[in-house]
């Protein structure tokens, strides 16, 4: 299997051990990414506070290359990413003199033939839970993630559409085939403060520890995500008293399935999860 795939600035910065779990994980289970050939920056987090047409034209340029290397499908796995595309093709499938004018600036047609995916979307969806569930070797017994889906994988839903937006599961579905012990609760879509990480930082700090409490109340011993900025906040801000190891999902599927990266990918978070891994004999 095949998609065309948006990395995204992040996966060359603080994103990184999630752009090389998911490149990792993908290969394991068959699936070939495609890089869009001279991807640009999507304009997340600053254009659509600046200039909406900018908005929609950044994401369309990628779109348009997607599109020209023939394929139905594609990932893009950070959250923002995702948001930024997404909502650039929702105009354009739906305002036509929006969309003449921007294939004017960028200089090319738009097609609108491509679907975007998030990577939970894809490992689920066009993956499988048994074709993973085929390739672990290891499970994952005595880990307790909650699923943090944070705020841009979900809304605004009309766009989003690959979840329930109040209630996701998916995330959910996907610890559980690799042996963990998914726990139940209500925050997976509460907003950890996204980009005010700097301008606002003791406002991040108190709603980062808000869910690291909600999240001990559920029985976690540890969170999951699919978000670069979300990672950031919820492994860097958290009260000391409060922090428990936070993980991409694609590092805790490289490890059920036996992969070679995720020790060395453990070894740049801020909080060590390798002493509750340690604990657990997953590591």
């Amino acid at each position: 299997m095949k998609v065309s795939y948006y990395p995204g600035c992040c996966f060359h910065g603080t994103g990184r051990e999630f752009g090389l779990s998911v490149e990792t994980v993908s290969k394991a289970l068959g699936l070939e990414l495609k890089e869009i050939e001279d991807w640009s920056c999507c304009g997340a987090t600053a254009a659509h506070a600046t200039n909406f047409k900018l908005s929609v034209a950044l994401p369309a340029k990628d779109l348009i290359r997607a599109e020209k290397d023939g394929f139905k499908d594609m990932m893009v796995p950070c959250a923002a990413c995702f948001s930024r595309l997404k909502t650039s093709q929702h105009h354009l499938n739906r305002d036509e003199s929006l969309k003449k004018e921007v294939e004017g600036i960028v200089g090319s047609v738009y097609q609108g033939a491509i679907t975007i995916r998030n990577a939970i979307d894809v490992f689920y969806n066009l993956i499988g839970t048994e074709a993973i569930k085929g390739r672990v070797t290891t499970a994952l017994s005595g880990l307790k993630p909650v699923s943090y889906y944070g705020c841009l994988l979900l809304r605004p839903p009309e766009i989003c559409a690959f979840d329930d937006y109040e209630n996701p599961v998916l995330l959910d579905s996907i610890m559980t085939t690799l042996g963990a012990e998914s726990r139940p609760w209500s925050y997976k879509t509460d907003c950890c403060g996204g980009s005010l990480t700097v301008s606002r930082t003791k406002l991040v700090a108190k709603l980062v520890d808000k869910l690291m409490t909600m999240a001990r109340e559920a029985g976690a011993n540890c969170l999951v995500t699919a978000c670069p900025v979300c990672m950031f906040n919820l492994d860097m801000r958290a009260s000391e008293s409060l922090r428990l190891p936070v993980f991409y999902f694609t590092e805790l599927m490289a490890l059920a399935m036996g992969l070679e990266g995720p020790e060395s990918w453990f070894k740049t978070h801020y909080v060590d999860p390798r002493p509750l891994l340690i604990g657990l004999g997953l590591i």
